[in-house]
């Protein structure tokens, strides 16, 4: 299981770099031509499409996600062949209506919302991406399910390879906020035809093992079934986000809004590590019985809380520590509240030493998608009026810290509730390791690096060579690796090929400083 988590979460991390690394190309050259304050327009044409397509999934992708791998695991992928174009037929036709009624109230939206009536051609315009965006997202989750995640990465690089060469091109050429929206919602059609393509070709190498009459409408009660309730969930929380930046966009400036979008943009650094082990543990959950696989499930669990806090704690980190010299390299000065909304945004990925990118997987992968919805709608009870009030009075800081706080009480119940009922939990002497050791290397390298009078580039290299060298000593002083984890590690990276090697030699070197360190 960790070895095929492992080379899944391998082929994301590459597709998410790459697509990030094609679209920082693009974001920069985007913020640097726009104002702060066009950028914030175009920030906000986007809002409306994506409060709309909170409707549009219904739990179906999850739902795909779940029954593809477990009919593939039990050899009925005819089961699975069903699911897939069902899941399809669903969101193709929901996500057009969306579309149409997103398009139809554009003025609306503009005029009395978001106190913008100039925009409402651009919310047109992104309306087309609801309907874009389910072909897209129901083509990954048909990935993920059968395990064909560089088919993901690929989509992932094509939408932002598209994105890199024609929204900098359109705005340019002097099209500005609107040329920036069109580019967009090209990008996303073009990525998810691709995804379709590839849907297709999987599909149809998938073999029949049995004959099995398609029924569509079955198909979508089985799934809508299961997903009602993180449909209702994800709703929720989409509603949450959206009111979130109704109340910006009413108590913030756009050069704030701007300066946010730049942090959030950024931030994205950290998703590197942390998309790829949420994605993989789902249908790895998915597998295992906590009455048949209790001591299995116990060792997943916490191996998966474990081995994402030693790769998402101190990518989050580094963001904090860095985020002054990492804005300044890549925007200039003129997004000068970027830092310090990037700093505050990366502090929520520091959770995942508590456990939160595992126990929401481990939940839904056995079913209980209701008790998910109770924690959704905790968190929505503390969330709405405590961003109003905070973002009514601090703006965009209020907005993130709320983000940060209304989620804990969620978390500390889930843990309880997993811990209850499948008798699981986290190894919390290593996560408070792996926090230590990050704040120890954090603080050296924000010692180090704030007397040095180089410019943001230099300081921004020689920052991230110092972090890593001691967060190394770090854990390995406090004993956050051992001997366990190396040969764990060696075991799941045993099929990512040519990179084995690699890996292999990365670490022998940890296991010669663990001699050296007598650990």
């Amino acid at each position: 299981m960790a070895r095929a988590s492992a080379k899944g979460g391998f082929h994301l991390f590459w597709g998410l770099v790459a697509s990030t690394v094609i679209s920082a190309v693009g974001t920069i050259i985007i913020a640097r031509v726009l104002s702060p304050s066009e950028y914030g327009i175009y920030t906000i044409a986007l809002t409306a499409p994506n409060l709309i397509a909170t409707f549009r999934d219904w739990g179906i992708n999850s739902a795909i996600v779940k029954y593809a791998a477990q009919y593939t695991a039990e050899s009925k992928t005819a089961n699975a062949k069903n699911i897939l174009i069902s899941g399809l037929a669903f969101e193709t036709i929901l996500g057009l209506s969306l579309s149409i009624l997103s398009f139809l109230l554009s003025g609306f939206l503009a005029t009395n919302v978001f106190q913008r009536p100039d925009i409402a051609s651009l919310i047109q315009i992104a309306s087309f991406t609801i309907l874009t965006g389910a072909l897209l997202t129901t083509a990954q989750a048909a990935f993920t399910g059968i395990e064909k995640m560089e088919f993901n990465s690929i989509t992932l690089v094509f939408q932002s390879a598209i994105k890199t060469i024609l929204i900098p091109a359109l705005v340019i050429l002097g099209l500005g906020p609107f040329g920036a929206v069109v580019g967009a919602t090209i990008a996303i059609l073009m990525a998810g035809l691709i995804g379709i393509l590839l849907m297709w070709i999987l599909y149809k190498n998938l073999p029949e093992t049995t004959a099995h009459r398609l029924e569509i409408w079955a198909n979508i009660k089985t799934m809508f079934k299961y997903g009602l309730p993180l449909s209702i969930s994800a709703i929720i929380s989409g509603f949450l986000t959206q009111f979130y930046n109704f109340l910006i966009i009413i108590y913030a400036t756009d050069l704030l809004i701007g300066n946010y979008s730049v942090a959030t943009n950024f931030v994205v650094l950290i998703t590197f590590f942390a998309v790829p082990i949420t994605t993989m543990l789902f249908p790895a959950f998915s597998k295992l019985d906590p009455q048949k696989d209790k001591e299995t499930l116990r060792n997943v669990f916490q191996f998966s809380v474990k081995y994402a806090a030693l790769f998402v704690v101190p990518a989050a980190t580094i963001v904090i520590t860095l985020s002054q010299p990492a804005v300044s390299t890549l925007f200039g000065d003129k997004y000068s509240a970027a830092p310090i909304f990037l700093a505050l945004l990366a502090i929520s990925y520091l959770y995942s030493a508590f456990g939160n990118l595992s126990t929401g997987n481990l939940i839904n992968s056995q079913g209980e998608t209701k008790f998910n919805l109770k924690l959704t709608l905790l968190t929505a009870a503390i969330g709405f009026p405590l961003g109003f009030i905070l973002i009514w009075q601090f703006g965009i800081l209020g907005l993130i810290t709320t983000s940060l706080a209304a989620g804990i009480p969620s978390l500390i119940i889930a843990l309880h509730w997993i811990k209850k009922h499948y008798g699981v939990t986290v190894d919390w002497a290593s996560s408070a390791k792996i926090l230590l050791s990050s704040a120890i290397s954090a603080a050296i390298t924000y010692a180090l690096t704030s007397q040095l009078n180089f410019g943001s580039w230099t300081k921004l290299i020689i920052g991230v060579a110092i972090f890593l060298f001691t967060f190394l000593i770090s854990i390995l002083l406090t004993k956050a690796v051992n001997k366990t984890d190396i040969n764990n590690l060696r075991a799941m990276t045993s099929e990512l090929g040519p990179l084995r090697r690699l890996f292999n030699r990365l670490l022998n070197i940890i296991e010669k400083l663990m001699t050296i360190f007598r650990v």
